[in-house]
């Protein structure tokens, strides 16, 4: 009897989530940015969102709640009640670099977040100060190999993407560098504009100006393949570093167990959004290109990022207790 009556509450149950699921929005959804407002994720997040709220007849409001490196916020989405209503601008720092940094982050990206789908992803590209003489990534390597002390280079600090990128290029090539972290990119790249630091991984559209007007010198992009931006810039991997891929990828996710037909009406309306021109063009003045997918291949896109950049992470004991 006892069997029969749990059976029945699990049948009803399962009833009872296909009925909302089928339902799915009946209100608005809310958009956890991890960042404080302006940055990079917050524009992502609103590129898609005005699209995906017509699609969906219910308005996808954008909250940011910034802290603890994108953890906090993070945190609470996987906490969330898993109905659809509370989903996460998800990014490359809070998905693979933070919990592999962080031992105290708060949630597991691979037990406690369900993949909805990629936005895109956002190369960098390697830039120099015109008094470093080197203008392809195997004359910078040979320079740095033969240098009497390590080629300094600048990040906005310990464990982002911008650092993690020059510590995987050295352990790929044998370079001697030596890492300045700042506190974000705008005192970084002052010094690197001044000659003080010699080099630095930096998002397309923040370089692109200083590049054109010869106070930088643009070497290679970090992506797997030209952008069109730099069109006549080869790729890290095409100049001598085979594999070398660093983007920063952006997508969106839901707590654990929120219901597969309501992931798959947001993949759907997500993907709608990526395909539409007006979306395309503002992502490309951002550096970034459309990536649009099946929530499993987010997953695998997740699972590939957290092994290479906690990898490295643990080579570096940059985790912290």
């Amino acid at each position: 009897m006892l069997r029969a009556l749990q059976f029945a509450f699990a049948g009803l149950a399962l009833l009872v989530s296909a009925a909302r699921a089928d339902d799915y929005p009946s209100r608005p959804v809310t958009l956890i940015v991890p960042f404080p407002p302006g940055g990079s994720t917050t524009v992502m997040a609103r590129n898609v969102a005005d699209k995906m709220s017509a699609a969906l007849g219910q308005q996808i409001v954008v909250d940011n709640r910034g802290g603890a490196g994108g953890t906090l916020g993070t945190r609470f989405v996987a906490k969330a009640v898993p109905d659809g209503y509370t989903i996460l601008l998800s990014y490359t720092a809070t998905m693979a670099i933070a919990p592999a940094m962080n031992a105290n982050a708060g949630y597991d990206p691979g037990s406690d977040l369900a993949p909805i789908g990629m936005i895109g992803f956002a190369p960098s590209v390697l830039v120099t100060h015109p008094s470093l003489p080197v203008r392809s990534i195997a004359e910078l390597i040979s320079h740095a190999k033969a240098a009497s002390a390590p080629l300094q280079y600048g990040s906005p600090g310990v464990g982002t993407v911008n650092h993690l990128a020059f510590e995987y290029l050295a352990t790929e090539t044998g370079m001697k560098l030596q890492h300045v972290p700042y506190k974000g990119n705008g005192p970084a790249m002052s010094d690197l504009l001044g000659g003080h630091i010699t080099m630095m991984f930096l998002p397309i559209p923040v370089a692109l100006g200083n590049i054109k007007a010869g106070t930088l010198r643009a070497l290679a992009i970090a992506s797997a393949r030209r952008t069109s931006l730099l069109p006549d810039l080869p790729t890290v991997a095409e100049s001598g570093v085979p594999g070398f891929e660093v983007a920063l990828r952006y997508g969106l996710a839901a707590p654990a167990g929120t219901p597969p037909a309501v992931i798959a009406r947001l993949n759907k309306e997500l993907n709608a959004a990526l395909a539409a021109e007006d979306v395309k063009a503002r992502l490309a003045t951002e550096g970034a290109e459309a990536l649009p997918g099946t929530p499993e291949a987010y997953a695998a896109d997740i699972a590939g990022e957290e092994k290479k950049w906690g990898g490295l992470v643990k080579k570096l004991g940059l985790k912290v207790e």
